[in-house]
C-alpha cells in the first residue's frame, strides 16, 4: 500500500455492511409506498430524486418545448391623428413668429376677407367692398379665440402647454360662462382649432392644441394631409410646416361646419407680417 492509499484509508469511514444497506433500502421503499397512497401526485418527483441518490445517477430534466404563440392581429394605423401629431412636432420646435401685424384670411365660396391686427387690438380690414385696400376699423378688436373676450392674445401666450391641461382650461372657462354641458365639447374643439389656425399661438401652445385635437375620439383620417372633424368638418394640415391650410374650421353648436347662404364652408389661415397692403 502506498502513501496515498494509506491516507485514503485513514480519512474515509468504514463502509456499511450489505445487510445494513438492504434493510435501509427496504425501509425506504415501504415509506415511499405509504406516501404514494396519501399523495399520488407528489410521489413521482420524490421517487426520481430518491432513485438518483441511491443509484448515484444524475438526472437532467429536459426543458419543455416552447409553446408557439399565434400571431396577433395588428390594429390599423390611424393616419389622421398621426398627421396632427407630426404637425405638433414641427410646431413645437418652430421659431416664434414675429411681425407687426397678425394677418388672418377667411375664404368662403368666391368671397375672401382679410384682417391685419396689432397686439393692442388695432385692426385693418380688406374685402370686396374695400376695393382691394386695407381700411382701418373704427374700434380696436383684440385677438381672441372662440369669441371669448376673456381669452385675448396676452392670455393665449400663457396657456398650458400640456394637451389635457389645455383642454381642461378651455372647458372650465366655458363652464364659468354658463355654456350648456352638451355644447362644451364642440366649443372646446372649436377653441383648439382657433389656436392652430386663426390666432398667433406660441409654439408650445400650438403643439398642445394639435395633440389635443388628435386625441379627440371624433377626429378621423381622410388622407395624409387632412382629418374629418366631428359633424363633418375638415381640418387640412401641412405636416411639414405645421400650418393649417384650407380647412372648414368653423363649427356651430352642434359640431356641424358653418356654411354661408350658398352652402359654402369657411376656410381660414393666419401668419405674422410687417406689411399692410398698398
Amino acid at each position: 500500500m502506498n502513501d496515498l492509499e494509506t491516507l485514503r484509508t485513514a480519512l474515509l469511514p468504514d463502509e456499511p455492511s450489505q445487510d445494513v444497506v438492504d434493510r435501509s433500502r427496504h425501509r425506504l421503499q415501504n415509506r415511499m409506498l405509504r406516501r404514494r397512497r396519501i399523495r399520488p401526485l407528489a410521489i413521482g418527483a420524490g421517487l426520481v430524486a430518491t432513485a438518483a441518490v441511491v443509484a448515484g445517477v444524475v438526472v437532467v430534466t429536459r426543458p419543455a418545448a416552447p409553446v408557439e404563440t399565434p400571431p396577433q392581429a395588428v390594429a390599423p394605423v390611424e393616419t389622421g391623428p398621426a398627421v396632427l401629431l407630426a404637425a405638433a412636432e414641427v410646431a413645437e420646435h418652430a421659431q416664434v413668429g414675429t411681425g407687426k401685424y397678425w394677418h388672418s384670411t377667411t375664404k368662403v365660396g368666391k368671397e375672401t376677407w382679410e384682417y391685419w391686427t396689432t397686439t393692442d387690438g388695432q385692426e385693418w380690414y380688406r374685402g370686396e367692398n374695400t376695393h382691394g385696400k386695407a381700411e382701418i376699423m373704427p374700434r380696436p378688436r383684440p385677438i381672441r379665440i372662440n369669441g371669448d373676450d376673456d381669452v385675448t392674445l396676452s392670455t393665449i401666450l400663457t396657456l398650458p402647454a400640456d394637451p389635457a391641461a389645455l383642454r381642461d382650461w378651455l372647458a372650465d372657462g366655458l363652464t364659468r360662462h354658463g355654456v350648456p354641458a352638451n355644447q362644451r365639447d364642440t366649443l372646446v374643439l372649436q377653441s383648439l382649432i382657433d389656436l392652430v389656425s386663426v390666432v398667433p399661438s406660441p409654439p408650445a401652445v400650438r403643439a398642445a392644441a394639435f395633440r389635443a385635437i388628435a386625441a379627440d375620439p371624433g377626429v378621423h383620417a381622410l388622407d395624409d394631409r387632412s382629418v374629418r372633424l366631428p359633424g363633418g368638418g375638415r381640418l387640412v394640415v401641412d405636416p411639414a410646416t405645421g400650418q393649417v391650410d384650407g380647412s372648414s374650421v368653423f363649427l356651430d353648436a352642434n359640431g356641424k361646419p358653418v356654411r354661408d347662404a350658398n352652402g359654402d364652408k369657411y376656410a381660414v389661415s393666419g401668419e405674422w407680417t410687417d406689411e399692410l397692403p398698398k
